[in-house]
């Protein structure tokens, strides 16, 4: 039998249980996330509405050029069925700005790439500042473990919903939610540079790449995950370095330990 992340109905409570907890916890009003149109933020974006009630969720729609685009429509189009608030702001001439600043050259798309996805958390975050809401984050699993996202970009965030479910378990739940067909279909893109997509970037479909990392999750042996993926050994390690060359990217910036307890190693929150 192919190994493989299943999705179960239950994880939906856990999530919407998490969030309602959360956010009262923090004493915000609201939260606000970052729509792209996709089935990552779309999914979010009704967890958050079923958790702590539409009126208090704000979808925020990032666009570097203006004029209206598929993936605005489509994410305007769902939040208006969710009843979630919505707004629009171009940040392209917040991005080049700071290319121009920092001599970025425009061939370098991982510069500029990281540089708007950093101007796009400044945005969300001034934005729960002025609006006393906190931030949640869009990214699975699959993005994080794989390091598929910019440090401090679109990875910053205060609570991360979906980031224990694997890209094929996030369309499984988009499903059972009754997301739009055409925003669960949709090809993934972090939308960093014309005709990027993700699987274009890591260089393997979602669903042969998730049943990879469940197999390094389970912390089977290579060898043994290949033949019950059914890819050749060379992509499974390939995951293997990847995922071990990320793990700064997952964690908080590394103290030398001098105190009896210390932040981010045994001083636990």
């Amino acid at each position: 039998m192919l190994l493989g992340p299943k999705f179960q109905e239950s994880y939906v409570d856990v999530i919407v249980s998490f969030l309602r907890h959360h956010v009262k916890e923090s004493g915000r009003r609201g939260v606000v996330l970052g729509m792209s149109g996709g089935v990552d933020s779309s999914l979010v974006a009704k967890l958050c509405a079923d958790a702590i009630g539409p009126a208090n969720v704000v979808g925020l729609f990032l666009p570097e050029k203006p004029g209206p685009s598929q993936d605005e429509k489509d994410a305007a189009s769902w939040a208006k069925r969710l009843g979630i608030g919505f707004r629009t702001i171009e940040i392209g001439s917040m991005v080049e700005a700071l290319a121009r600043q920092l001599r970025i050259a425009p061939e370098d798309r991982i510069g500029l790439g990281n540089v708007k996805a950093r101007v796009r958390m400044i945005a969300l975050y001034q934005l729960a500042h002025a609006e006393n809401r906190i931030v949640i984050g869009t990214g699975n699993k699959s993005e994080q473990l794989c390091g598929y996202f910019t440090k401090f970009g679109d990875a910053g965030c205060d609570f991360l919903p979906i980031g224990d479910l694997y890209k094929t378990q996030v369309r499984e739940m988009a499903r059972h939610l009754g997301l739009p067909a055409a925003i669960i279909e949709k090809v993934p893109t972090a939308g960093l540079w014309p005709e990027q997509t993700d699987e274009g970037d890591l260089g393997i479909p979602y669903d042969v790449l998730d049943r990879i990392l469940l197999g390094l999750e389970l912390q089977l042996h290579p060898k043994e995950i290949a033949e019950k993926v059914d890819v050749d050994l060379r992509e499974v390690e390939r995951m293997l370095r990847l995922v071990e060359a990320n793990v700064h990217k997952r964690k908080m910036p590394l103290i030398p330990k001098l105190g009896i307890r210390t932040l981010g190693l045994d001083w636990r929150e």
